[in-house]
């Protein structure tokens, strides 16, 4: 496949899978042999992600993953995303908080045959906990929710 058609196989997954929450599409978009490499495997990964669609969906609101970049070759697809949310139930071992947080993530797909194989996965989790009350600032002072267009700023 060319790596356009590779770009939006990952651009739906992205839509679908991370921001809608469509269990229906790990199906259709994951090989049988998919590996992912960021969660804890049960050795079902296309389950493990269903699992965390749906934590993701009980813990978080009005998600949003902006794409602002996209590079690929051959079968590799990298993209760095901007991602939202505000928390409306537990979430990774946090009570609801009710906050807003903004965050920049890498992820890299393989893709062979019209299907994602492989899945990386870096966010900045130190931001998203500042950003949810879970832990301090880095002088000590309270956490705060940037705003949506200054978040990842100054990030290289």
């Amino acid at each position: 496949m060319s790596t356009d058609n590779n770009k939006a196989i990952v651009r739906r997954f992205v839509d679908e899978i991370f921001v809608q929450g469509r269990r229906e599409t790990v199906d259709e978009l994951l090989a049988d042999d998919f590996v992912a490499h960021t969660w804890p495997s049960t050795g079902h990964p296309k389950d493990d992600l269903k699992a965390a669609i749906d934590r993701t969906s009980k813990g978080l609101a009005n998600r949003s993953f902006d794409i602002e970049d996209m590079i690929a070759e051959g079968g590799s697809v990298a993209v760095r995303v901007t991602t939202s949310a505000t928390q409306v139930g537990p979430f990774m071992g946090l009570e609801p908080s009710g906050k807003t947080y903004s965050i920049a993530e890498i992820h890299i797909f393989r893709v062979r045959d019209g299907k994602v194989i492989e899945h990386w996965h870096q966010l900045d989790q130190m931001g998203l906990m500042r950003q949810l009350g879970a832990m301090p600032g880095p002088n000590g002072e309270k956490a705060t929710t940037p705003e949506p267009e200054t978040a990842g700023a100054g990030r290289s």
